[in-house]
């Protein structure tokens, strides 16, 4: 048996967050779409999921601060 899956309660918190996601964002919500890489809402929740880790580790880092 492989062991390459995630632990399944990983599953169902990223089940809960791509649920939450197609709520937020107005999308059909399915769940067979999790961790299918050619359906386009999958592919539009990675998409925003690298949107804000982007956005938080831009805000958090240690260079230019050009607040007062």
């Amino acid at each position: 048996m492989a062991n390459n899956f995630p632990p399944v309660n990983e599953i169902f918190d990223e089940l809960d967050r791509f649920r939450d996601f197609c709520r937020y964002e107005g999308k059909v919500y399915n769940e067979a779409s999790l961790y299918r890489e050619g359906d386009q809402t999958w592919h539009e929740y990675k998409r925003y999921l690298a949107y804000h880790r982007n956005k938080n580790r831009r805000n958090n880092s240690g260079g230019r601060n050009f607040r007062n």
